[in-house]
């Protein structure tokens, strides 16, 4: 079988740091890739719930963890200037030793906009300014000074030392869905491309329109790293697996239908699930575990799960 990635999106609202920093400590002892936070101001359980910073905790889980990679599902364009976030994610690649994940999405929600006093311009112009951040962190990470100028950002004599650790530079991966505006900058620039889990029921069209992107502009579809962002919920049987289904579409019933699009079963059905994403070329996922953060689950998937695609 092929080699598959495998990262566990973590708990950063109503949670305290211990929590989350056992839950690392455990991940990157299990042999997961990879670590994820999502980049949002506001509480998605409610704006006046406890919510953790993503920079910030990816910092901090850097000096407490070892092999695996930390990333944001997704970063937030908007937040940071560009040239801000190049210089960010350059420093956390040499905390971690060269461990960060790198994903960039357009920003979506308005509320958490107005609440923190960012201008939030329309879909069309934010997809632009992505497009802008992507060329502009791409040469702040591989020139000695970087120049740009452009509709949204500009940069002159924009040194980012120390470079990033990874070579050339840490891919950068894109998320999001539009299919006309986003997934054409995702052919034009990004190393990677995240499908969301609210659009998973849409995998097969979006991926036909990236690869429709990449035939138009002559680029090697090949060369993009396709993953998903989904939910598991696994069982040792079906009875388990009865009893923990109906509670994770109710955790996660903003995704859709988590029976449908989701790594859902015993071990075995969760293998047969993930090889059907792997036909289509998926190589890495994302997942948020249906039972959040539990050590047992963590710990069941690692071992009945992962080994198959190592």
């Amino acid at each position: 079988m092929s080699k598959v990635e495998f990262g566990v999106m973590l708990r950063q609202e109503g949670i305290d740091f211990p929590s989350i920093r056992e839950a690392a400590e455990l991940c990157d002892e299990l042999g997961y890739h990879s670590l994820w936070f999502y980049d949002h101001l506001l509480g998605m359980g409610g704006a006046e719930q406890d919510i953790l910073e993503p920079w910030t905790l990816m910092a901090a889980l850097a000096s407490v963890t070892e092999r695996v990679k930390l990333g944001t599902m997704v970063l937030c364009n908007s937040f940071r200037p560009p040239s801000l976030l190049a210089k960010m994610a350059a420093t956390l690649d040499n905390i971690s030793g060269g461990r960060l994940e790198f994903v960039l999405g357009g920003g979506w929600f308005e509320k958490e906009y107005r609440a923190y006093g960012y201008p939030f311009p329309d879909t069309v112009t934010r997809i632009e300014q992505l497009r802008e951040a992507v060329q502009i962190i791409r040469a702040m990470w591989t020139e000695e000074k970087a120049f740009f100028i452009g509709k949204h950002y500009s940069i002159e004599e924009a040194y980012c030392n120390p470079k990033p650790v990874q070579k050339p530079h840490p891919p950068i991966q894109i998320g999001g869905s539009g299919e006309k505006h986003l997934l054409r900058v995702v052919a034009e620039l990004a190393d990677g491309w995240n499908c969301p889990a609210t659009h998973a029921e849409l995998f097969d069209t979006k991926l036909e329109a990236l690869k429709a992107h990449c035939a138009d502009i002559g680029r090697d579809f090949s060369e993009i790293q396709i993953s998903e962002q989904t939910v598991c919920v696994i069982a040792k049987d079906e009875a388990e697996l009865a009893e923990k289904l109906p509670k994770g579409q109710r955790r996660y019933g903003f995704f859709g239908d988590i029976s449908k699009t989701g790594i859902i079963g015993t071990p075995e059905e969760c293998i047969r699930r993930i090889m059907a994403k792997t036909e289509k070329g998926v190589s890495k996922f994302t997942i948020f575990f249906s039972d959040m953060m539990k050590p047992e689950t963590l710990k069941f998937f690692a071992q009945e799960v992962m080994g198959e695609f190592r």
